[in-house]
C-alpha cells in the first residue's frame, strides 16, 4: 500500500475515533428527551452567526417557544463559548437555553462532525425531536419564519394510519 493511501486511512480512522467532546456528549444526551430541542452550531466571530443575533430573530423565537430547549454550541472558537455576545443580544439570559462550546481548534484543523453528524458550515441548526433529527439546517443564516414552522411540525403528532395504501 502507498504511503499516501496509508496516510487517508489513518486520517479517517483518527476522524473516526475523535472522542467526543463534553459538548458533544452533553447534546447527544439531551436530544433523546422528549422535549422539542434546538442545537445552534455558531461561533461569535462568524459574521453570518452575527447577523442572525443582530436581527432579533433567535431572541424572538427563543421567548416565543418557552418549552424548546435551545442549546448553543459554540465551534471552531478555541474552546470559547462566546456567552457575552449571545448576552449582549439577550440570548444568555432566557431559562430555556443553555451555552456550551466544542474546544476544538479554529482553522484548518477543526472538527468535521458534531455529535455524529456532518458539520461543514456555521452556523449550522438542528431541530430534534423525542431523539429524532427532524430537520438540518446546515448552511448559513437562519430564517426565522422556516425556524418556527419547523418547531410547530416537529411538535405535532401525525400518522399515515388510515391513509390508503399506494399499493
Amino acid at each position: 500500500m502507498s504511503i499516501l493511501r496509508l496516510s487517508i486511512v489513518a486520517l479517517s480512522v483518527a476522524a473516526t475515533l475523535r472522542a467526543e467532546s463534553p459538548a458533544e456528549q452533553k447534546i447527544l444526551e439531551a436530544v433523546k428527551s422528549q422535549e422539542l430541542s434546538v442545537v445552534h452550531l455558531w461561533a461569535p466571530w462568524c459574521l453570518n452567526c452575527q447577523a442572525e443575533l443582530k436581527s432579533g430573530g433567535w431572541l424572538k423565537t427563543i421567548k416565543d417557544n418557552p418549552r424548546v430547549k435551545f442549546y448553543f454550541v459554540s465551534v471552531w472558537n478555541g474552546g470559547e463559548d462566546g456567552r457575552a455576545m449571545l448576552k449582549k443580544f439577550e440570548v444568555a439570559d432566557q431559562l430555556n437555553v443553555t451555552i456550551l462550546a466544542d474546544p476544538g481548534p479554529r482553522g484548518s484543523n477543526h472538527i468535521k462532525q458534531f455529535g455524529g453528524l456532518p458539520l461543514s458550515w456555521i452556523p449550522t441548526t438542528w431541530v430534534y425531536s423525542g431523539g429524532d433529527l427532524r430537520y438540518a439546517l446546515n448552511y448559513g443564516e437562519m430564517r426565522f419564519p422556516v425556524l418556527q414552522q419547523f418547531l410547530e411540525d416537529s411538535g405535532s403528532q401525525w400518522s399515515h394510519k388510515g391513509e390508503p395504501s399506494t399499493e
